[in-house]
C-alpha cells in the first residue's frame, strides 16, 4: 500500500511540474504543445507592481479605517500590513525570480512545501479572483447609475464583462498594456491627490490652515486604543490585496530575472508613496469624526479622496472619482480574470483541476480557463440580483481572507524553498533575487497574518451571539481549512522532504559572464540600456 502511495505522490510530484519545465500545456485535440508566451514587458511588469492593485481599498475604504482608528491608528495599522506585504513580496519574488512559472505561489507550495497546501493556497485564491470578477462587475453597474440613474445597470456589466473576455483571450500582451495604462492613471490620481492634499494641509488650497489639529481632537490621534488599530489592519489587507500578482506575471514576463527584483523594489515604493502619504493626507484634512468617513465605502460622493479634492475646491471631485473608481474596477476585473485563469491552469497542470484547463491557444492563452473563470464569476454576480443578494454576500465572506491565506502560505513554502535550497549546497550567486533577513520575514507575516486571519470575525462573539455571523463571518477560514485537509485526508500526499526538492525544472541559468560585463558598462550605456529594456 506505501509502495502504491509512494508511485502515486511520484506521479502527481511530476505532473505538477510540467508547467515549470516548459511553461507548456498539451493541446488535447492533436496533441500538439503550445507555449503560454512571455509577452509581458519590463514596463508592463513595474508598472502592475507600482499600481496595478491600487483600487477601492485605497480610493474609498480608506476613510472607514480612519474612522475606526483614528488618525495615528490608520497610519501605524497601514504601516504594519503594508510592511507585512513588502515581506511576502521579498519571499515571493526570490521563488519567481529563480522559477518563473505561471500561477506561482499554488504550484511552488506543491512543488516545495505539501501538496496539500498547494491544492488548498491554489483553489481559495482562484476562488477569490473568480468572485472578485463579480464584486467588480457589480460595482460598474452601481458607479454607472451615478451618472444614468434611469438607464437598466445590467446592461453595463455586461458591456464590461464583454470587454474583460475580449481582453483576456486573444493575448497576454493586451492584459499588460491595459494594466500598464490603468495603472499609471491611478498612479497619477495619487501623486495628484497627495500634493493637492498638503496645499490643502497648508491652506494654499481652500484658505483654511488645518496643519496638524486633527491630530489633537478628543481621543488623540488613537481614539479607539488597540482595537481600532486592530480594525484597521482588515480594512489595509483589503486595501493591499492582489499585491502578490507580480508572481504570476512572473511566468510570462520577458526576462524575469530583472522585472521580478526590480518589481518587489517598486512595491516599497507603492506602500511609502502611495498608501502610507495618502493615510497621512486624509488623516490630516479630515477629522476623524467626520461621518462622511463611515460613508465613504458606499457612496463616491463622500469618499475620503472626493472629500479632500473638495475641500481644496473642487466642486467636480465626485465626478473625477467616480470616473476614476470606474477605471480601477475594470482594472480590477481584468485583473481578477488573468490570476484566476493562470491559476486554474497551474491546478490542471498539478492534476488538481480537470486537463482541458491546460490547453492553450495559439496567441498563448489557457482559453478555456479564461472561459471558466469568467463564467463563474458572471454565475456569481447572477446571484447578487437574485434573493436580495444573500447568496452573494455569502461567495464574497468565502474569498475574505484570501488574500491573507495566500500571503501566509508564500511565507511557509519560502521557508521550505530556503531549506531546500540550503541541504543541498546550492549557491546563492544562482538566485537572481535574495529575500534579506531570513527568516525573519517570513516568521513576522505567518505571525501577523494568522492573528488577522483568526482575529477578524471578533465582532460576531459579543452579546448577542448569532450563529449564522459567526459562520458568515468565518466561512473563508472554514473554506480553506476543508480544502486543505479533506485534500490531505483523501489523498493522502507525503510532505516535500528538502532532500528531494526539484531545484532544476523551469529554472533560467544566469549568464554571469553577461552580468559581469554589463556592471562594468559605463553609467550613460548602463542608463540607456534599462531604457531600453524598459520599453522593449
Amino acid at each position: 500500500m506505501d509502495n502504491e502511495k509512494t508511485a502515486a505522490d511520484s506521479k502527481s510530484y511530476a505532473t505538477s511540474i510540467e508547467i515549470a519545465e516548459s511553461l507548456s500545456s498539451t493541446n488535447v485535440n492533436n496533441g500538439a504543445r503550445r507555449e503560454l508566451q512571455r509577452g509581458l514587458k519590463a514596463r508592463h511588469i513595474q508598472m502592475i507592481a507600482l499600481g496595478g492593485t491600487i483600487g477601492t481599498g485605497l480610493f474609498m475604504a480608506s476613510g472607514k479605517a480612519i474612522a475606526n482608528g483614528g488618525p495615528g491608528g490608520a497610519l501605524v495599522g497601514y504601516a504594519v500590513l503594508g510592511l507585512l506585504v513588502f515581506c511576502v513580496m521579498m519571499s515571493l519574488g526570490e521563488m519567481a525570480a529563480y522559477i518563473p512559472v505561471a500561477g506561482s505561489f499554488a504550484h511552488f507550495a506543491t512543488r516545495f512545501a505539501d501538496p496539500s497546501l498547494g491544492f488548498c493556497v491554489g483553489w481559495v485564491y482562484w476562488a477569490n479572483w473568480a468572485v472578485g470578477v463579480a464584486v467588480e462587475l457589480t460595482g460598474v453597474a452601481i458607479l454607472m447609475e451615478f451618472w444614468l440613474p434611469n438607464f437598466p445597470s445590467v446592461v453595463w456589466s455586461i458591456i464590461c464583462l464583454v470587454i474583460l473576455v475580449a481582453i483576456n483571450v486573444f493575448s497576454v500582451k493586451g492584459y499588460g498594456e491595459i494594466e500598464y495604462w490603468f495603472a499609471f492613471i491611478k498612479v497619477l490620481i495619487v501623486i495628484i491627490f497627495i500634493i493637492v492634499g498638503f496645499c490643502v494641509v497648508t491652506g494654499t488650497a481652500g484658505g483654511d490652515y488645518i496643519g496638524v489639529r486633527n491630530f489633537h481632537l478628543e481621543g488623540g490621534a488613537f481614539p479607539n486604543g488597540f482595537m481600532g488599530f486592530f480594525n484597521v489592519l482588515l480594512t489595509a489587507a483589503f486595501s493591499f490585496n492582489g499585491v502578490e500578482i507580480v508572481g504570476i506575471a512572473a511566468g510570462e514576463s520577458q526576462n524575469p530575472h530583472k522585472t521580478v527584483p526590480a518589481a518587489v523594489k517598486q512595491v516599497f515604493y507603492r506602500i511609502v508613496l502611495f498608501y502610507i502619504m495618502s493615510i497621512l493626507v486624509i488623516s490630516l484634512c479630515i477629522p476623524y469624526t467626520d461621518p462622511n468617513l463611515l460613508q465613504g465605502s458606499d457612496d463616491i460622493s463622500v469618499s475620503p479622496f472626493t472629500l479632500v479634492f473638495r475641500l481644496a475646491g473642487a466642486e467636480w471631485a465626485a465626478h473625477l472619482m467616480n470616473a476614476i473608481i470606474l477605471v480601477t474596477m475594470i482594472s480590477a476585473g481584468n485583473s481578477g480574470v488573468y490570476s484566476s485563469s493562470r491559476t486554474l491552469l497551474a491546478l490542471a497542470d498539478n492534476g488538481n483541476a480537470p486537463r482541458f484547463f491546460t490547453w492553450v491557444n495559439r496567441w498563448g492563452v489557457p482559453l478555456w480557463s479564461v472561459l471558466a473563470s469568467c463564467a463563474i464569476g458572471c454565475l456569481a454576480f447572477l446571484t447578487s440580483l437574485f434573493s436580495s443578494g444573500v447568496v452573494f454576500t455569502w461567495l464574497t465572506n468565502l474569498t475574505s481572507v484570501a488574500g491573507l491565506v495566500t500571503w501566509v502560505s508564500i511565507s511557509i513554502t519560502h521557508i521550505r524553498f530556503r531549506i531546500g535550497y540550503r541541504r543541498q549546497g546550492l549557491p546563492d550567486d544562482q538566485l537572481p533575487y535574495k529575500s534579506p533577513f531570513f527568516p525573519l520575514p517570513d516568521m513576522f507575516v505567518i505571525f501577523i497574518g494568522t492573528i488577522v486571519i483568526f482575529g477578524q470575525g471578533y465582532h460576531t462573539f459579543e452579546k448577542p451571539i448569532n450563529g449564522s455571523n459567526v459562520v458568515a463571518a468565518y466561512i473563508g477560514v472554514i473554506f480553506s481549512i476543508v480544502m486543505y485537509f479533506g485534500h490531505k485526508i483523501i489523498m493522502r500526499p507525503a510532505f516535500i522532504k528538502s532532500l528531494e526538492m526539484d531545484f532544476v525544472s523551469g529554472t533560467i541559468p544566469i549568464d554571469h559572464t553577461k552580468k559581469a560585463e554589463e556592471e562594468h558598462l559605463p553609467l550613460k550605456k548602463r542608463i540607456l540600456q534599462k531604457i531600453h529594456e524598459y520599453f522593449t
